[in-house]
């Protein structure tokens, strides 16, 4: 390939970025939250996977609903995910049990972008019960936007998660 053309591609993908896969899921307290967060994302053009809850059910449970798209993730099916649930806690410490998966409950935009750039978040948790949804598509744009920065010091200490993961205590 010749150095013009690679300028060539380099500003194509720029220009036309690859689409990111998004995976989703929420519980009950999040279902409405979910369903406004899928139908922005594809109007901006991502391609979402919906992991369920696929109808509310106010007797789910939300360790059931992470799982999937914990594991979507971990394995590559998903760049990253978006959970919901009441707090945004619980998906949060249930995803997080699964080898791979970095996600954190975030209720600003600093933490949404600064948790991929240093740390590779790679699932963001919401609260359904605690934002709005003008904050929680801000935080889902911060998060989809942000990329890790992978620098010496933010990529030692993620390889030092990536080493308590495998331990086993």
């Amino acid at each position: 390939m010749s150095a013009a053309h690679a300028a060539q591609c380099r500003i194509c993908s720029t220009l036309n970025p690859p689409i990111m896969k998004i995976g989703i899921a929420a519980d009950h307290a999040g279902f409405e939250h979910k369903q406004q967060i899928v139908k922005q994302l594809q109007e901006k053009g991502f391609e979402v996977e919906d992991y369920g809850a696929l109808a509310y059910d106010p007797d789910d449970d939300y360790p059931d609903i992470i799982l999937p798209l914990a594991r979507a993730i971990a394995s590559g099916g998903v760049e990253r995910g978006i959970a919901v649930c009441g707090s945004g806690v619980g998906v949060s410490i249930a995803a997080n049990k699964i080898a791979g998966v970095r996600a954190a409950l975030v209720s600003e935009t600093y933490s949404a972008h600064q948790g991929v750039e240093h740390d590779d978040m790679n699932l963001l948790c919401l609260g359904g019960r605690v934002i709005g949804p003008v904050l929680q598509w801000e935080l889902v744009q911060a998060f989809l936007n942000a990329r890790y920065k992978g620098e010496e010091r933010f990529q030692r200490r993620l390889d030092k998660v990536i080493a308590l993961e495998k331990k086993h205590f």
